[in-house]
């Protein structure tokens, strides 16, 4: 039996582990789309290292692209297994890879024009609707805690990661003889403790082996009553003082929600400015739909918040934005306010028009809440660049950049540390660090050692490891 590493490896994305069982059956954890501004992204893209007619079985995590992007271009190549997941994951790809088609065609438009100038051949999308409708009805629904015996060898298990609606621990327990088991755990995700909606990462049963994301395995996160105080802050200071707007990319899922779930009770306790609030993004309006359909995933607090105040997503100044000419019209709106627009490593989609019809004026703010790929636009404007490209055109960074980690859906160091303490670290065999920046894997790693977890590795990209 053996594991291979064919993305969100010494990278924080593109994640796609393959495990080959000793029957030689084949299951991809994860398939996601390489982002940010790599030399070797559309290559990594389009060609995955592998022959996707191979693959027995595809296990997804959830559904954030850099996770799930892939999966379309993984049945447009060949791939006819069966897509295992939550139920609510597979209702946010089914609004998430339709989406990402969407861009990819509307943002090859832009692109291709600019190339056709200047005498380039013009790119072709990855997948589209097509291919993504496939996709989605290869997905086989699983809930957290039960159990699943793919075959006579396999067994497959859910705990809820917290990370996202929907998001799990996968669990694979691999016969490797008449009477002997691996038991196998990839973390996906890993959620926050305390999280405002979704529950804490759940424990797990012992394993064998682990394969652990550590996008945040280098820092620790602001206290969440420090945070509302600093968004607030940042709020007052942007469009009260300085009269200018608010730029924030944010993930279409959770973590917009999470934002206006914020601004409603600010808004309850009559602490938010009486100023208009936008989100711009078909998508985080259908994500929103997606999320009040989903409330196993709620966390009991949350759950009897929204039975208090009826709509968590909702308050007056509030606007849901879908229609191109609405958001296009905020360009020339005056009066301060708050853009809220997708994706929040401001890499696609509308918010990108926003940072660019906003970056060159000092009254405006681009507030960063997320983890960013230091490739991307957001991880350039967090490390503070001066000059930035946006659709081939260099800009001038005036605006104010502020950046509240504490909004990132990943688990910091102690959180991680907390979520493992369900497992007895002598029986693990070896642990492998992925989904994280070389400098935060062996900061990471160290900090494991530090701890008493012994045979931590950092796979190289496409390198392969036999699990004994």
């Amino acid at each position: 039996m053996n594991i291979q590493f064919y993305g969100a490896a010494e990278m924080v994305t593109g994640s796609k582990h393959l495990i080959t069982t000793p029957k030689g059956t084949k299951i991809l954890l994860d398939c996601g789309l390489v982002q940010g501004h790599l030399e070797q992204r559309d290559d990594l893209n389009r060609h995955f290292g592998f022959n996707p007619v191979d693959i027995d079985y595809l296990v997804l995590s959830h559904g954030h692209i850099d996770h799930s992007g892939l999966i379309p271009r993984l049945v447009k190549e060949g791939f006819q297994g069966i897509i295992f997941c939550t139920a609510a994951t597979k209702s946010l790809c089914e609004i998430m890879l339709a989406d990402s088609a969407h861009i990819q065609s509307s943002d090859l438009k832009y692109i291709n024009k600019r190339r056709a100038k200047k005498g380039l051949e013009t790119i072709e999308p990855i997948y589209d609707i097509e291919d993504v409708n496939q996709a989605i009805s290869m997905m086989e629904e699983l809930g957290y805690d039960e159990q699943l015996k793919i075959d006579s060898e396999i067994t497959l298990s859910f705990n809820d990661a917290g990370h996202l609606l929907g998001s799990c621990i996968v669990n694979l327990d691999i016969s490797i003889g008449s009477n002997r088991k691996k038991h196998i755990t990839f973390s996906g995700d890993i959620g926050r403790y305390k999280d405002p909606i979704l529950r804490d990462p759940q424990p797990f049963r012992q394993c064998d082996y682990l394969i652990c994301e550590s996008t945040y395995g280098d820092r620790l996160h602001a206290l969440v009553g420090d945070a509302e105080k600093e968004l607030l802050d940042i709020i007052h200071h942007t469009c009260i003082v300085k009269k200018g707007k608010l730029i924030i990319p944010a993930f279409s899922v959770d973590r917009t929600q999470e934002i206006i779930y914020i601004l409603d009770k600010a808004v309850n306790e009559g602490r938010m400015p009486n100023i208009k609030v936008f989100v711009d993004s078909p998508l985080s309006v259908k994500a929103t739909g997606v999320m009040r359909k989903h409330q196993e995933c709620y966390r009991e607090e949350f759950v009897d918040y929204v039975s208090m105040d009826g709509d968590p997503f909702g308050f007056k100044n509030l606007t849901y934005i879908s229609e191109l000419e609405e958001s296009k019209a905020l360009n020339n709106m005056a009066e301060p306010c708050i853009i809220i627009s997708a994706s929040g490593m401001a890499e696609a989609g509308r918010i990108k028009h926003h940072i660019m019809n906003n970056i060159e004026d000092p009254k405006n703010t681009i507030l960063m809440v997320g983890y960013c790929t230091p490739e991307s636009l957001g991880g350039k404007l967090k490390n503070g660049e001066k000059l930035v490209r946006i659709f081939g055109e260099e800009f001038g960074v005036k605006a104010e950049v502020r950046s509240l980690d504490y909004y990132s859906a990943h688990a910091d160091y102690n959180e991680i540390f907390e979520w493992l303490q369900c497992q007895n670290k002598k029986k693990i065999q070896q642990i492998f660090l992925v989904h994280g920046e070389l400098k935060t894997l062996d900061i990471f790693k160290q900090k494991m050692l530090e701890k008493g977890y012994e045979n931590i590795t950092i796979p190289h990209l496409r390198e392969k490891f036999e699990l004994i």
